[in-house]
C-alpha cells in the first residue's frame, strides 16, 4: 500500500508543478497553452545536463530554465506582440515539440542518475507515514512549498493582489499605473520555471532516461487541471493526486491484465479531464467566479 501511495505522489509532481506555473499565468489574464512543450524543453535540459556534470541537483536548475527560456518567446510574442495567445500556445509546443526531439536524439539509451531521497532521521521510521512525507527527493520537497507559497503570494501579499488585478481587469490597473506588460512577463516566466521543473521530474525521478515525447500529454492536463481546481492552488493538490491516481490506475491495469483493451486503459487520464471539465461546467456560472475576466485579451497601452 505504501510502494502505491509513493507511485501516485511520483506521478503527480509533474502535473502539480505544471498546473501552479500556468495558474500564475492565467491570474495575470495569458492563457499559454505552450505548458507541454515547456515541460518537454525541460525535461531534455535537465538529462543533457545531468548527464554532463554528473550532479543530478543541477538538473533541477537547468529544467527551470529551459521551460522558462520557452516561455520568454512565448510572452514576446503574445504579452508584448499582441498576437493570439492560442495560436502561440499552440505553436510553442509543436515548435518544443520537435526541437526537443532533435535536442535529445543523442541522449537517447543513455541513463542518467536519479535525484537521491532526503532522509529525515527518526520521522522517516514511522509507519505509514514516514515513507511517504519523510524519505522523499529534493524536487518533491519543493513542489509543495512553491504551491504553499504561490498560495500565500495570491492571496495575501500586496504584488499577488497586483497580479490578480492585472487579471482581472487590466486596463484599471494600468490606469492605477501598474506596468501590466511586467506582470505578465514575471508571471509567464515563473509558469515557464515550473512547467521546465516538472519536465525535469520526469527523467530525474520518474524514468532517468530520454524518449521523444516523454511527458506523454502531462502538459494538456495539466492545463485542464487548472481550470478543474477553479484557479485556486490548494485545489491543485487535489486534482494533481486524483489524476495521478488515475494514470497510476490504468499502468496498474495494464500489468495485471485486466480484461480491457489496453487503448482503453491508456485512454483513462484523459478521459478523465474531459469529464471533470463537463462537471465543472454543468455547475453553471458559480463555477467561474474565480476566472481572471482578461484571461487571453491582448493589452496595449495606449489602447
Amino acid at each position: 500500500m505504501t510502494a502505491l501511495i509513493l507511485t501516485v505522489l511520483a506521478t503527480s509532481i509533474p502535473l502539480l508543478l505544471a498546473a501552479n506555473g500556468e495558474l500564475v499565468a492565467e491570474r495575470s489574464g495569458v492563457l499559454n497553452l505552450g505548458v507541454e512543450g515547456m515541460m518537454l524543453m525541460g525535461a531534455v535540459s535537465a538529462l543533457g545536463i545531468v548527464l554532463y556534470t554528473g550532479n543530478p541537483y543541477t538538473g533541477i536548475v537547468a529544467g527551470a530554465l529551459a521551460g522558462m527560456a520557452v516561455s520568454l518567446i512565448f510572452a514576446f510574442f503574445a504579452v508584448t506582440m499582441l498576437t493570439n495567445q492560442v495560436a502561440t500556445g499552440l505553436a510553442l509546443t509543436i515548435f518544443a515539440t520537435g526541437f526537443s526531439g532533435l535536442a535529445g536524439a543523442p541522449l537517447v539509451g543513455k541513463t542518467s542518475e536519479s535525484l537521491p531521497k532526503i532522509i529525515i532521521p527518526l520521522l522517516s521510521d514511522l509507519p505509514w507515514i514516514g515513507p511517504v512525507l519523510f524519505a522523499q527527493d529534493l524536487l518533491f520537497y519543493l513542489a509543495f512549498v512553491i504551491i504553499a507559497a504561490t498560495s500565500w503570494f495570491l492571496r495575501k501579499s500586496r504584488s499577488g493582489m497586483i497580479l490578480r488585478a492585472v487579471g482581472d481587469n487590466h486596463h484599471s490597473a494600468h490606469a492605477l499605473g501598474y506596468s501590466v506588460i511586467r506582470v505578465r512577463w514575471l508571471a509567464v516566466a515563473f509558469g515557464g520555471a515550473c512547467a521546465g521543473m516538472g519536465g525535469a521530474y520526469i527523467p530525474l525521478v520518474l524514468t532517468p532516461h530520454w524518449s521523444e515525447g516523454m511527458t506523454a500529454g502531462r502538459g494538456w492536463i495539466a492545463l485542464a487541471l487548472v481550470v478543474f481546481a477553479s484557479w485556486m492552488p490548494s485545489r491543485v493538490v487535489v486534482g494533481a493526486l486524483i489524476f495521478g491516481g488515475i494514470t497510476i490506475m490504468q499502468l496498474a491495469g495494464q500489468a495485471r491484465g485486466w480484461a480491457i483493451p489496453s487503448q482503453v486503459l491508456s485512454m483513462l487520464p484523459y478521459l478523465a479531464t474531459i469529464v471533470a471539465l463537463v462537471v465543472i461546467s454543468m455547475r453553471g456560472r458559480s463555477s467561474y467566479l474565480t476566472v481572471p475576466a482578461c484571461i487571453g485579451k491582448p493589452f496595449h497601452p495606449g489602447s
